[in-house]
């Protein structure tokens, strides 16, 4: 079999797979404060509903690349998109927040099976040289998704209740596991030992979880508060003894070879740093928009649509930069648009023009997509042989903390406001909380300049005409046994 025919069914449940996941975190912010009021929830109960989840599913993403890397990737697919479903019917019906909180974890660990599957099929189906341009299309397609996000959200939200945005995931939830039935996509290549380390799972799942949650919490206690402080120290203590372990184990949870690749490494730092400035940025803008500017939410989201719309448009953009002037040129150009768009926003008082803002943002949209199609094709398309999913979930997990670490830095600069973590909006804070994500997205230049100077091959080249026919391959399906 050729290994061209699987491809399409591979894309689409890649894409259809990351969007589901993108357009649940957006549309979920519209129907907090319906969901709040329904099930008369405290502000810190709604805030568990998003904490849930996210310290259920960053933790497990790199065990679940590591399932994948050994019982199938289109098999995790199918598993996590039918949990994910069944767990946002749950939610729909919940007759309590606490019931949400918890269903909203179960959807985090569903969703963590999911999200490295999504790049792995990716992968496996598409040689490194032709990995350019559907990375971009599923870049593209998960800006599309977060931004509707909000407007499907609030339509749904209005006219049926909070509930139907967890509706929404089940008729979506299985078509896209229909469609997995059909992916089938060349026996990934085994290299060495495929056991699960349990004990430097437990490790890595601790101290990942315990990171989140700290991060989680600095906007509303601060970085200096004691509870801060405590985690921390509990979080490095677990990450001194997981590098013991690892250095030490036989069959580590990060094997050594993606461990030791520098282009997956350094890609992965830049997603962390670039994704962590550009959240942390979008975070605090949208507080100064709405309570320095007193602009409406409505207002709000049209300033920032130029983000979107970039990311939509820029990463096809991107993919053809990378085919031409390689990895390295390429995310240095990404990390400086981010970094000028911070910048930019850094300088925009009350009185600033609404043209600077819009380029602000467009810069902004324009390199996170630019960094994100570079940085994903690296890491996928340089990942050792048998272990695409693995660095699929270590790709995910920098995608989860780095908006955390943003957010985190974007409050600690400004100080916390009260339980809800809203920032002081005046335009001196602006520019202070703003800085320092500007610096720490300069910081991405490191791992830009580490990356390769040339991309694996032209994703257009068509096949030479001398080129044997292909041999067929053993193709793995998601009820094979492997």
């Amino acid at each position: 079999m050729s290994t061209a025919a699987p491809r399409p069914f591979a894309l689409l449940a890649s894409v259809s797979g990351a969007m589901i996941v993108a357009l649940d975190g957006t549309i979920l912010l519209v129907a907090q404060p319906s969901l709040r009021h329904d099930l008369d929830a405290s502000v810190a109960q709604v805030q568990w509903t998003s904490t849930s989840y996210l310290i259920a599913v960053a933790p497990l993403l790199v065990v679940a690349g590591r399932l994948g890397d050994r019982y199938g990737h289109a098999r995790l697919l199918f598993m996590g998109v039918l949990g994910f479903g069944v767990a946002s019917a749950g939610i729909a019906l919940a007759p309590t927040v606490g019931w949400v909180i918890t269903l909203r974890a179960a959807q985090g660990v569903f969703g963590a099976l999911l999200q490295p599957a999504t790049l792995a099929l990716l992968r496996l189906a598409y040689p490194p040289d032709r990995l350019g341009r559907p990375i971009a299309v599923r870049t593209s397609a998960i800006a599309v998704a977060a931004g509707i996000g909000p407007v499907l959200g609030g339509i749904l939200v209005q006219h049926l209740g909070w509930r139907a945005v967890f509706w929404v995931n089940v008729p979506a939830a299985l078509v896209i596991a229909a469609l997995t039935l059909s992916v089938r996509t060349p026996m990934p290549e085994r290299t060495g030992p495929q056991r699960l380390d349990l004990a430097g799972t437990a490790l890595l799942t601790a101290a990942l979880a315990v990171l989140v949650h700290t991060l989680t919490g600095v906007p509303g206690h601060g970085w200096t508060a004691a509870s801060t402080l405590l985690e921390l120290a509990v979080g490095l203590a677990l990450s001194a003894v997981l590098v013991l372990h690892e250095r030490r184990a036989a069959h580590p949870i990060v094997p050594r070879a993606v461990a030791r690749s520098v282009p997956v490494t350094s890609a992965m730092t830049l997603l962390l740093v670039i994704s962590a400035g550009l959240f942390g940025a979008l975070f605090r803008a949208t507080f100064y928009l709405q309570d320095a500017l007193r602009l409406a939410p409505l207002a709000t989201g049209l300033r920032v649509l130029p983000l979107t719309a970039l990311m939509v448009l820029g990463a096809p953009v991107a993919g053809v930069a990378l085919r031409r002037y390689g990895p390295r040129r390429t995310a240095v150009a990404g990390t400086a648009l981010v970094v000028m768009g911070i910048a930019q926003l850094a300088r925009i008082g009350p009185a600033g023009p609404w043209p600077s803002m819009t380029a602000a943002f467009a810069a902004l949209g324009a390199g996170f997509a630019t960094v994100m199609v570079t940085a994903t094709g690296t890491v996928v398309g340089d990942a050792p042989p048998g272990y695409a999913g693995v660095v699929g979930g270590l790709k995910q997990t920098a995608m989860n903390i780095g908006p955390s670490l943003g957010i985190a830095v974007a409050a600690g600069a400004t100080g916390a406001a009260g339980a809800t973590g809203a920032p002081d909006a005046s335009a001196s804070t602006m520019t202070s909380s703003l800085l320092p994500l500007a610096f720490l997205a300069l910081l991405g230049l490191i791992p830009a300049f580490l990356l390769p100077r040339h991309a694996h091959g032209d994703v257009e080249a068509a096949p030479s005409p001398r080129q044997p026919a292909p041999q067929k391959t053993p193709v793995a399906e998601v009820g094979d046994r492997r």
